[in-house]
This record gives structure tokens, sequence and C-alpha cells, in this order.
């Protein structure tokens, strides 16, 4: 299996790139990277890293790919391998390609289920604080960036073979499963979601969520994690300021304790934005099964 550390990046398409920079700078708490830059792309950082999203211009408004963060080359070619043997098609990333996204190496594919991923190794740190229109805002995302920018839940039409791919040849682990029932209807036989992790202590960074039907925006949420309680509230204030779209209320989740808001981003999807989440110790850790997604709040529709 392979050793995934950490959820790297997110590369977005979208119809408008001034509307994302306006809601990622002025909304989110991003700054546009100083060191990364692209034809008719947008890239944002939040951390030491060179950029964590980064927004193409396209035809549609939507998720495109994930870059999951192996070790290094060893861990890279042990990656190749993986895919290989899982009979996965892969295509390598060119020289320019790899210097656009200031990594070392890179490859893409996409996972049974439908979800494009990259796996890539050795992005460029250039230690430039994220300069945002929103001030200064910080992000946990670990000793220099090692836990990842935060997660992704996506959706999937075939819950089982995601979950059989992303286990037993990406490598993560089982952290958590809910089902959830979206009907009151008695008969309805509700829809499962898997909470994964990779090698770092965040309780998820991966969500895999069962559904015949194509999210908004071509996923279910990205999330964003800030260190304290005013962070959220800052951004809570920003959301109404700026006319952004709330699609839950402040709470508390059961799993990972986060507390957070879900709002809408351009591109269709959410983003889930709040801090406190539990940071775990995988050796001593019992895989759970929950059968609520909150403690408190969190519900649709209500600022």
């Amino acid at each position: 299996m392979m050793d995934i550390r950490a959820l790297g990046y997110v590369v977005v398409e979208s119809t408008d790139l001034g509307r994302w920079e306006h809601f990622a700078t002025r909304v989110a708490g991003l700054g546009v990277s100083p060191s990364a830059s692209g034809e008719n792309a947008l890239f944002l950082k939040m951390d030491d890293y060179a950029w964590r999203i980064r927004v193409v211009q396209g035809a549609e408004d939507r998720y495109l790919c994930a870059g999951w963060e192996l070790a290094g080359p060893q861990a890279f070619a042990d990656a190749i391998r993986e895919l290989d043997a899982a009979g996965i098609m892969w295509r390598r990333a060119d020289a320019g390609q790899c210097a656009a996204r200031r990594v070392q190496e890179m490859l893409a594919f996409t996972a049974p289920g439908g979800l494009a991923c990259e796996l890539f190794h050795g992005m460029v740190l250039d230690y430039l604080p994220p300069v945002s229109a929103a001030g200064s805002t910080q992000f946990v995302t670990g000793y220099h960036g090692n836990m990842g920018l935060g997660h992704i839940a996506a959706a999937t039409p075939d819950l089982a073979a995601s979950h059989r791919f992303f286990t037993q040849v990406m490598g993560f682990g089982q952290t958590d499963y809910l089902h959830l029932h979206m009907s009151p209807d008695p008969a309805d036989p509700g829809q499962g979601l898997h909470f994964l992790h990779c090698n770092n202590p965040r309780h998820h960074s991966l969500a895999l969520f069962e559904s015949a039907t194509p999210m908004p925006g071509n996923l279910v949420h990205l999330m964003f994690e800030v260190p304290d309680i005013d962070a959220v509230g800052a951004f809570m204030d920003r959301v109404h300021a700026h006319g952004v779209q709330i699609a839950t209320n402040l709470g508390r989740h059961t799993n990972d304790r986060m507390v957070s808001l879900y709002v809408v981003t351009p591109a269709g999807f959410m983003l889930e934005f709040g801090y406190d989440g539990v940071q775990i110790d995988w050796s001593t850790y019992l895989p759970t099964r929950s059968s609520t997604t909150s403690h408190w709040g969190h519900r649709w529709g209500q600022g």
C-alpha cells in the first residue's frame, strides 16, 4: 500500500478567476502566492507551502482534482507499482507541468468511483506568509504543513469500490463510518459515509459519501481549519459582509469534534471552515461507527 502523508493541494476549474480571488482572499483568508504562477491560473496559499489551491480558467465551475502528498522519490516509485498492480491507468506529468506546480514529480489518475487524483512529492516551501485582504489568517496545517491543507469530502456512486481502493491501494486508514438517512421514509436504505485518514494526526483527510447523484461543483466539500473560535467568528463576519451563501449554521461534529460552519464556494461545492478538530495517535486508535453527524448545530440553510 502507498504511504500518503497529506492532502497537499486541490485544483479547481473556474469561469471567473476574479470571483475566486475575491472569495479566497477577502472571505476565506488565503493569499495569492508570490512564488507560483501560471497562465490563466490563480495560485492560493495558506502556509509555508508555495500554494495549496490552484484555480484554472475553464468552461465550468467545479472541483478538478486533489493532490495527495508522498514522502519522496522512493514512495513515488512505490505508488506507481501499486497503481500498476491495481490496474489503474495513470499519466506522468512532464517537467513543465511539475515546474508549474513547484513539485519534483507528479502523476494523475482517476480512482474507482470517479474521484480525480494526483500524487506528488517535493513541493517547494517558500516560507512566505499568506498576505490576504481579509487580514492575517493562520491555518492549522502542522509543522511546515505536514498535516496538509485540510480535508475533502467526495461523492461516489460505488462506495464499496471507492473504499476498497483508497484503503487497500492508497493506504488510507479507517477512522469512522456513518450511515445517514436523508429521508424520513422508513423504507429509505440510507447512504454510507466513510472517514479515512492518511499518515498524519488529522482525523480524516478524505471522506467518501455514497451518492448516485453528482454533487454541485463535483465535490461535497473542502475543509480549512483555523486555530481558534475568534478566527471562525471573523470568517462568519466576512461571509455576511460579502454576501456569501451559507449552507449550515455553526455546529460541532461528533466524530472529529470540529466546530464549524459551511458556505458555498464560487465552484458550487461547500467550504467547511472550523477549529478544534481532534488530532489522533493512530497507534492506539480503534475505528468507530457513528450514528449522527453533530452534537449541536449544523442546521442546513441557517446562518
